[in-house]
């Protein structure tokens, strides 16, 4: 399976997530070419402000695995992670990141902060963006776009 299929999984998952009126974005974890987490956007329906993608499919993962630690383990997202995604990620000793659109507000791979960078930190994982980032990035649109034209919202 290539990186592409797998991000293909998160675009998957992120209409999930948009179809439910939740931010869209998705995440997989893979091991081994098999898919052994999934996440989309929660934050909103489950009233859990950490309920992000990637912790969705980290916890899926970590049970799937009986293990926190998710070493040999990598995690393809559809938006750029935030810090508290990634500081999960480093906690869980993920190998590789891909992501798809960057996020220039939250971004924790190289937009804002590159937090996989941080040399004092004692894991790192090899991050790639930008797979798929037109897509990802016109999912995010389409629904922001909705969003400020449903009625009610100036």
């Amino acid at each position: 399976m290539s990186d592409e299929f797998f991000m293909r999984e998160a675009l998957a998952l992120a209409r999930e997530a948009a179809a439910a009126g939740e931010v869209p974005v998705g995440a997989v974890v893979v091991k081994d070419g098999a898919v052994i987490g999934r996440g989309f956007n929660q934050p909103i329906s489950s009233n859990d402000p950490s309920a992000h993608a990637e912790m969705v499919a980290l916890r899926e993962a970590a049970a799937r695995l009986r293990n926190y630690r998710l070493n040999d383990c990598d995690l393809f997202v559809t938006l750029e992670p935030c810090v508290m995604c990634a500081g999960a990620m480093l906690h869980a000793r993920i190998n590789r990141v891909v992501y798809g659109a960057a996020d220039p507000k939250t971004g924790a791979c190289g937009s804002v902060i590159d937090l996989f960078a941080e040399r004092r930190l004692n894991h790192h994982a090899t991050v790639a963006g930008g797979l798929l980032a037109e897509e990802a990035g016109q999912l995010l649109q389409n629904f922001f776009s909705a969003r400020r034209q449903a009625p009610g919202n100036v």
